[in-house]
């Protein structure tokens, strides 16, 4: 269904927000952009200024839906992206990859996101055998399965994301076991992923909560005008689900 931003509330899952970017629309420099993004978006060119700009905007657009607010209202926080500033207490988390942006949003609670297209990687053999753990590289290299492989990246790249840390040294921080049993770092025992699976990419969200369910997928439609916040439209997807897992305790594996 197409229309205004309407749905969620702070009790409801985690919602993802997709923004294909279009083919006019993102020149110039609007002025809803805060300082620090004003300032980052100078330093930029080309395509990368293009995502930047495209991934701004989205995260108004999804701040507006999941909290109900005009977009115009609602922005993140200055600096390294991970919560709002207006409308308060919103978690946010943001990936992109071939002009297509994913926000992630959730109340209160900690949430990552991570977006890549589906294709074959003629290396990811190597990626598995120097940064994966033992146990990983026994089942991944068996089963010679790229999207295997593809899955297991983007869980964890969204539970760093989730969990507040970088790539280096941390991507065992999430074990992936056969089968996709999950296993993490952290001590709570309400960690959960969800993996779908859209014609051209695979998104993948970690969060932490106890709600059942699956999260909502939205489609936003792109800009006619970066100019300006309102005037934007979504659906939810009927996106196909690739995985849904909790995600269990190394603490408790231990004991």
């Amino acid at each position: 269904m197409a229309g205004p931003f309407s749905d969620s509330s702070p009790d409801q899952l985690p919602s993802i927000w997709l923004c294909q970017e279009g083919s006019t629309g993102l020149a110039g420099e609007p002025p809803w952009l805060i300082r620090h993004e004003r300032e980052t978006l100078r330093s930029l060119t080309g395509l990368r200024r293009s995502e930047y700009l495209l991934s701004r905007w989205l995260i108004r657009q999804a701040l507006a839906g999941a909290s109900n607010q005009p977009a115009d209202a609602c922005r993140p926080v200055s600096g390294r992206l991970v919560r709002s500033e207006a409308p308060e207490g919103w978690r946010l988390s943001l990936s992109h990859s071939q002009g297509l942006v994913a926000c992630a949003t959730s109340h209160g609670v900690p949430v990552g996101i991570d977006l890549e297209p589906i294709q074959r990687k003629p290396r990811w053999q190597s990626i598995v055998r120097r940064w994966f753990s033992l146990r990983e590289q026994a089942w991944l290299l068996e089963a010679d399965d790229p999207m295997a492989f593809l899955t297991v990246w983007t869980l964890k790249e969204a539970w760093l994301k989730a969990t507040g840390r970088g790539i280096a040294g941390n991507l065992q921080t999430l074990e992936v076991l056969p089968g996709f049993e999950l296993i993490g770092d952290r001590p709570e025992p309400d960690w959960q992923a969800c993996c779908f699976r859209l014609p051209h990419c695979l998104v993948t969200l970690v969060w932490k909560g106890t709600t059942n369910g699956l999260p909502a997928v939205h489609q936003v439609s792109a800009p006619q005008t970066i100019q300006t916040l309102s005037g934007s439209e979504h659906r939810q997807l009927d996106a196909s689900v690739a995985l849904r897992q909790t995600i269990q305790s190394m603490h408790v594996e231990q004991e």
